[in-house]
């Protein structure tokens, strides 16, 4: 199981228990709640009608006084309430009065004068002057029928001349009850609900944070130069910056050796051939002869300087830091890199056309623009037949400028254009030796600092075309 997903059910279960142990105190709460209000309202209305009662037994009139013309004309004229949703419409109390006997004197229903109730709770402990209560059902084993009695003393001559007893069915409180039941319940689903949907936003975030360190990781491991991505978490932002510094360790130890192999590869050829050169020359043959390996040490040992400058270059802008761009003219650049060709371009008869559309203006480091399209420049005349002609213009774009170079040459080899841009990777050039394989790489590594892309291709109707894409800013 992924460790979001445990987080996340280990949250949830929490919650969840949570949740349920306080809506369970909240709903076993509510029915005793609700009935001990109703009790505590039944006791103050049991006290009043007992002061009630004591007159109508002093003045003989319990069966007909005041207590009994008020519970026949109560539900006479009934009244609708709404309580909260819940609807009442009647009066639903209960009153009868007992001796001291306990034999009932008065009964609001009519239907148990002159029974015994001396031994009911309500009547017994009231005579005797305690609290007297009690909760009877009127069906055996049913709790729903169940009514409750709260007794009063009645009091005559600060002797206790009867009880008057206040009943109240349970069952009409049970749309209260359930009514707050359910609203708990409603509030404990949508409290459910909203854990719910923050442990899956939780889950996902850290899902997602975690495939960006995935995705970062095999990025690295691909050789991919990608920037170290922003993390929200503290913790996991650490640990990216702990990647990122591996990262630089294995960058560092790569680079030097593939430098180094790469270069001992390369400088293998021309000191070969200095090498030959130079025995051949202790054997003191024609002067000409020496003059001809003479030669040829100078041109090796030039290929050798260029190599190692290219080398120089392209390592410092490699591992240099953020580059300090200003607003940079593009046609201006493009006219130098003309200008210093132009002997080339007229000996070989290659016609140049600069075709840009405006005069656009990119943030750039120029000093590296200008080496950029010098040699991309020396690339087109390099691989252009004599009497050809190569072709510079802009697109027309909302959020880049796209330079194009387009020379009329024979095009790269569909088994060379994957392999381009790497370092040391060079064609054979029709007019020229081979050259050291690192301009593309080197080009490929300005646009990148300057944010830029660069795609090389052939073009539909022969040569090669290279696009340039810079970012407006």
């Amino acid at each position: 199981m992924k460790i979001s997903s445990r987080i996340f059910l280990g949250y949830f279960l929490i919650v969840a228990i949570a949740a349920w142990f306080v809506l369970a105190i909240f709903a076993n709460e509510v029915k005793p709640g609700v009935r001990q209000s109703t009790e505590d309202a039944l006791i103050d209305s049991a006290q009043i009608f007992a002061n009630i009662a004591a007159q109508d037994i002093q003045n003989n009139h319990i069966s007909d006084g005041n207590i009994a013309h008020a519970m026949a004309q109560i539900n006479q004229h009934p009244q609708q309430f709404n309580i909260g949703g819940v609807i009442k419409n009647h009066v639903d109390f209960r009153v009868y009065v007992t001796d001291t006997l306990g034999i009932v004197l008065y009964d609001s229903m009519g239907k148990d004068v002159g029974k015994d109730y001396s031994r009911w709770n309500d009547v017994y402990l009231t005579l005797r002057g305690q609290y007297g209560a009690r909760s009877s059902p009127t069906i055996a084993g049913d709790d729903s029928s169940t009514i409750m009695y709260i007794g009063a003393p009645i009091i005559i001559d600060n002797q206790i001349a009867g009880v008057l007893t206040v009943s109240k069915p349970n069952s009409t409180l049970m749309p209260i009850i359930t009514r707050s039941t359910d609203r708990i319940t409603q509030a404990g689903v949508v409290l459910l609900g909203v854990a719910l949907l923050i442990g899956l936003s939780i889950m996902w975030w850290i899902n997602r944070s975690i495939r960006t360190l995935e995705h970062y990781a095999n990025d690295i491991a691909a050789g991919k130069n990608v920037p170290q991505p922003k993390l929200k978490s503290p913790e996991l932002q650490m640990l990216g910056n702990t990647i990122a510094h591996m990262r630089e360790k294995l960058d560092g130890k790569e680079y030097v050796e593939q430098y180094v192999h790469s270069l001992t590869h390369e400088l293998k050829s021309p000191l070969s051939a200095i090498k030959g050169a130079t025995e051949i020359i202790k054997e003191q043959p024609p002067q000409e002869v020496q003059n001809k390996f003479l030669d040829n040490i100078e041109s090796q040992t030039s290929r050798l300087q260029l190599l190692i400058d290219r080398l120089l270059q392209l390592a410092n802008l490699e591992r240099a830091p953020a580059l300090t761009l200003k607003p940079v003219a593009l046609r201006p650049l493009l006219s130098q890199a003309f200008s210093s060709q132009q002997s080339e371009l007229t000996r070989r008869q290659i016609a140049l056309n600069i075709d840009l559309n405006s005069n656009p203006s990119i943030a750039a480091d120029e000093f590296l623009i200008s080496q950029m399209f010098s040699n991309l420049l020396d690339n087109a005349i390099d691989f252009s037949p004599n009497n050809s002609r190569i072709h510079i213009y802009d697109e027309p774009s909302l959020t880049h400028h796209r330079i194009s170079i387009r020379d009329h040459g024979a095009g790269i080899p569909e088994y060379a254009l994957p392999h381009v841009f790497e370092q040391f990777y060079s064609l054979e050039r029709p007019h020229k030796a081979k050259s050291t394989g690192l301009g593309l790489n080197f080009v490929r590594e300005i646009m990148h600092k300057h944010g830029g892309t660069i795609d090389v291709q052939n073009a539909a109707d022969g040569g090669v075309l290279v696009k340039l894409v810079f970012p407006k800013k």
